[in-house]
């Protein structure tokens, strides 16, 4: 089965997943369902053109398997036709990103974002029959490259074998290698994809489709700002937003990146965002006044927007 061309453009927000308190639950935080949907709902009424379940933003390695499918679940019905479910389906091995891949499309995803076999540092062959494998299922992939956590690179030279499958469509680029948007393009024709949120004016600007984003889970109508205006031509107006808000958009590519963009979303007080599962505790008290202050100046900056446009 083959798919027809996907539209990934505009911003698609990698949703972080709410918990709260349980005893009997795993480390004691069950997923809080129905918060989880009130975000997505929140998203999508903010402009964002869908939602990104199960990524490593939603803790997908730390949730049990009956979580890990409800998500998808719970996404698919509180986005219904607004927006896009790009499901995360990463797996260890083909077979078991497959499964995922299935239960996704059996729920109503529209899509999945695929990384390259975890845990294992994998050849290009076996890349490539990860995704050969997995786009058996018939939804459109993303490709997902993040060396920096799975220690392999989709270079350009691999992402045009990708292409060569024609449920993959696209990948989502991490590598924060800006020069990557332009040499991807040179070689295959899949959309690039933003996917450092530190990157995101650069990698638009050079002709990045879409957005897979982290920050636009505190920010989505300024996010999607940013991406409308950079699309529209008005460069200046876009450098001048994201020059305020990169500063928080860098914690974006940092190690605690999940507890960051939570606690600004708590800080923003416009969703929920809360604790972590483990492996991720808590910010260390320098981390978290860090955060503190980077979300306060983009906050102070987007308040001040709004009064000199009163």
């Amino acid at each position: 089965m083959t798919t027809q061309k996907f539209d990934l453009g505009g911003v698609i927000v990698a949703t972080t997943l709410a918990f709260k308190e349980d005893a009997s639950a795993p480390a004691g935080l069950a997923v809080d369902y129905d918060r989880f949907a009130e975000h997505c709902d929140f998203l999508i009424s903010n402009g964002c053109r869908g939602v990104g379940p199960n990524g490593s933003l939603g803790e997908y390695s730390s949730l049990t398997d009956e979580e890990r499918r409800k998500v998808i679940q719970v996404a698919v019905e509180a986005v219904g036709d607004r927006g896009l479910v790009v499901a995360g389906v990463h797996g260890v091995g083909w077979h078991q990103a497959k499964q995922w891949a299935e239960y996704a499309k059996e729920d109503g995803a529209d899509g999945v974002l695929l990384l390259p076999p975890t845990l294992y540092r994998a050849n290009d062959d076996e890349v490539v029959e990860h995704y050969t494998r997995v786009a058996e299922v018939g939804l459109p992939i993303m490709a997902y490259n993040n060396p920096i956590d799975t220690k392999v690179d989709l270079t350009p030279a691999l992402l045009k074998r990708l292409a060569e499958i024609p449920e993959v469509v696209a990948v989502k680029e991490f590598s924060t290698d800006i020069r990557r948007v332009l040499e991807i393009q040179e070689v295959c024709d899949l959309d690039v994809i933003a996917g450092a949120d530190d990157l995101l004016f650069e990698s638009l600007v050079a002709g990045a489709t879409g957005w897979f984003a982290g920050y636009p889970n505190a920010f989505p109508r300024e996010a999607v700002e940013i991406y409308e205006q950079v699309k529209a031509g008005n460069i200046a107006e876009a450098l001048e937003l994201y020059t305020q808000l990169v500063t928080v958009f860098r914690w974006d590519s940092k190690t605690e990146f999940v507890q960051a963009i939570k606690l600004s979303i708590d800080i923003a007080g416009n969703s929920y965002g809360g604790p972590t599962r483990p492996p991720r505790g808590p910010l260390s008290a320098e981390k978290e006044a860090a955060v503190r202050a980077d979300t306060t100046k983009a906050l102070d900056y987007i308040s001040s927007r709004s009064r000199d446009n009163a």
